[in-house]
């Protein structure tokens, strides 16, 4: 079989040997159709990508075709077109006790503790399959990235109304903004890219931009009567970032990091106190969020034609990925196609 393996740092290599996926109980076997590239993807090919080792199969934004599965509740058959949920919980630990699959103790994700599938074929729990049936494949493989934005929006309990602040306008920035609209927030977005806070506008319909090279505090105390922002997603991975946002939320708001950094937070604990801040963590996504999510796209609220930038056929991902770093490429999500 066909895949693709990160064997070390900066080194993949293209391979016809990987093993066929085994056919397991409450597995079903799925082929690959799309495979988005996100971040995690490149902080693990750079080296700097937490709790992964090497070599491994990359790949955690996935949609497929159903090759074969047994009988199941869930009513999958072959030929069904899916979207997987790469995050594998135990079922058995305190979150998964609460219902807090995302955040599982023993959390393996595909693609980053486990195998992924930048590959032909693969072998997914049927409980980890969502039905996307009436989207495109294309479609179909970015519900986990806007899966991760509709989760940190729920979790943050934004309402209608109310005026939020997303820093970083990268593929998850922008699902938190897209998502922030769903719930009816008044969404500011914050970059230190132009262009890409003007991709906010169009794309995400954001309600205002900030750069956060001039004067951001300035900026979101005029946007706001002075009131600041009542909820803060920081989704840019950049502990200085992830440091100054304590300064831009209201008094009695909430702060939701969505990036992860390698690495120490620092932050003005009078600068947190003063304002009575509740510091929130967004981790994953849940199947809750993937319906949502899926129920999003088929209504036509978030527009994929445009988040989709750049794509390649599974043979010339190697030669095109270290393109693709480029800030002169302007990706902002790649796809593979098999």
């Amino acid at each position: 079989m066909k895949g693709i393996v990160l064997e070390k740092v900066e080194r993949f290599e293209l391979r016809n040997d990987l093993p066929e996926p085994e056919e397991r109980e409450g597995e079903a076997i799925v082929a690959i159709r799309r495979i988005g590239i996100c971040g995690t993807d490149l902080h693990a090919y750079k080296g700097n990508q937490p709790f992964f080792s090497y070599p491994r199969v990359l790949g955690h934004e996935l949609a497929g075709i159903i090759e074969k599965v047994g009988v199941n509740e869930e009513g999958f058959a072959a030929g069904d077109l899916v979207s997987i949920i790469p995050y594998l919980h135990c079922g058995e630990c305190v979150a998964c006790r609460r219902g807090q699959t995302n955040c599982c103790t023993a959390m393996k994700v595909m693609g980053v503790h486990v195998d992924g599938g930048m590959r032909e074929r693969i072998s997914v729990p049927v409980s980890h399959l969502v039905r996307a049936e009436g989207l495109t494949a294309d479609q179909a493989a970015v519900v986990e990235p806007l899966a991760i934005g509709a989760h940190a929006v729920r979790r943050s309990g934004a309402v209608a109304g109310e005026t939020v602040l997303v820093i970083g306008a990268g593929p998850i920035g922008l699902g938190v903004m897209a998502f922030a609209k769903v719930a009816g927030a008044r969404v500011i977005a914050m970059d230190v890219n132009e262009e890409r806070l003007r991709f906010c506008t169009d794309w995400a319909r954001v309600d205002a931009t900030v750069n956060a090279l001039e004067q951001p505090k300035e900026k979101l105390a005029e946007l706001t009567g002075g009131d600041y922002p009542t909820i803060v997603f920081d989704a840019t991975g950049n502990a200085r970032s992830m440091g100054a946002a304590v300064g831009y939320v209201a008094h009695g708001g909430s702060l939701v990091y969505v990036g992860l950094v390698k690495g120490d937070i620092a932050f003005d604990d009078s600068e947190f106190h003063k304002r009575e801040l509740t510091l929130m963590g967004s981790r994953n996504a849940t199947k809750m969020d993937f319906a949502h999510v899926l129920d999003t796209i088929r209504t036509g609220a978030v527009d994929l034609d445009r988040y989709i930038t750049h794509r390649a056929p599974f043979a010339e991902m190697i030669e095109r990925f270290d393109g693709w770093l480029k800030p002169e490429a302007k990706v902002i999500k790649a796809i593979l196609e098999l």
